[in-house]
């Protein structure tokens, strides 16, 4: 894709300095930039950047536009309109419509116009597909599963029965919904089974990483609201309830029937336990573990830094005598309390 600076500047919402007629065809990283190519910079951080730059364009925030003298975007969020550009200079290539040979779609399943359905696609009784949804290699439907318009899953995603999928989904290499929720009871021969009898709901403009996980509610739904942005290797268990437009990085798990806000950030390999409440706007740091309930937004935190060795070592074993040493600190502090500095003698 080949746009002008004019054309890059309608369709982001930015104005532009110098040539408009100037054409791009790329985006790359100011270091490496050549004149047919565009970059940005964030902030002044990086405006070192500046004086030896050979990008055709840059994208810059109004302060460091004033000090470039090329042509250039400028944007109040020169990284958010980065992201715009390189949308628009590199289209998704979307394949052919039409249904593969080798795949398999039952008799009754209802199929929108220009749907693309790739090779060993397996899609059971009753599903219904939207307009324009593709269907990459290996993707598996089981029955009842429903995907809306302009959906798209790559290779190998698998649907459990019942999955709803709305508009504008985008789920990557891997990833399972609605595969049975971890749920068993014990009696005396061993764990009795509860049946899963639930579904995987995921709203609009959702985007689900590679070898993720959401486990169907033992009943009812385990929700993904709109917008939500899940990375890769998550596991959400069984009734979990994701908030519009939340965000998750890799490596973390959400234990069964746990309901987390709106707008909230949770950080790589964070454990929540189950059965508690996250309020909207809540960014956890990574590798924390969450047991009870948060209930005002705010930035939270658990866990230990990495250390020297030794060090660590001698902190930890220190870490496991904390409540002897608070006990001992009490009781010295009743002594000083009963002491005759404490009565005024």
């Amino acid at each position: 894709m080949e746009l002008s600076l004019a054309e890059l500047a309608g369709r982001t919402g930015t104005e532009v300095r110098g040539n408009g007629a100037k054409r791009v065809s790329a985006i790359a990283a100011i270091e490496t930039a050549t004149g047919q190519e565009i970059s940005f910079v964030r902030d002044r951080q990086y405006a070192r950047f500046l004086d030896n730059c050979e990008a055709g364009a840059l994208i810059l925030p109004p302060e460091l536009a004033q000090r470039y003298p090329g042509d250039c975007l400028i944007s109040p969020n020169p990284y958010l309109t980065y992201a715009k550009v390189a949308a628009l200079l590199n289209p998704p290539l979307r394949p052919d419509s039409g249904i593969h040979p080798s795949a398999v779609v039952a008799p009754d399943v209802v199929l929108g116009q220009a749907v693309s359905i790739g090779p060993q696609v397996s899609i059971g009784p009753g599903c219904r597909i939207g307009d324009r949804v593709v269907l990459e290699a290996g993707c598996t439907l089981e029955r009842d599963c429903r995907v809306d318009a302009d959906s798209w899953l790559h290779a190998r995603v698998a649907l459990g029965c019942g999955t709803r999928i709305g508009r504008h989904v985008i789920i990557h290499s891997g990833a399972v919904l609605g595969a049975d929720g971890f749920g068993f009871v014990p009696e005396t021969s061993g764990w009795y089974k509860i049946p899963q009898i639930g579904i995987v709901r995921v709203d609009d403009d959702v985007e689900i990483g590679a070898n993720t996980t959401i486990d169907r509610a033992a009943l009812g739904e385990t929700r993904i609201g709109r917008g939500v942005k899940l990375d890769n290797l998550i596991h959400i268990a069984h009734n979990v309830q994701l908030g519009e437009h939340t965000v998750i990085a890799a490596c973390t798990g959400i234990a069964g029937s746990a309901k987390i806000g709106a707008w909230c950030q949770i950080s790589g390999m964070v454990s929540i336990a189950g059965h508690l409440s996250i309020a909207d706007r809540v960014t956890i740091t990574a590798t924390s573990f969450v047991i009870n309930s948060i209930t005002e937004p705010g930035v939270y935190s658990s866990g230990t830094t990495v250390d020297e060795h030794s060090l660590w070592r001698r902190n930890a074993v220190r870490f496991r005598q904390l409540d002897q040493l608070t006990r001992r600190v009490q009781a010295l502090e009743k002594q000083l309390g009963e002491g005759p500095d404490q009565q005024g003698t």
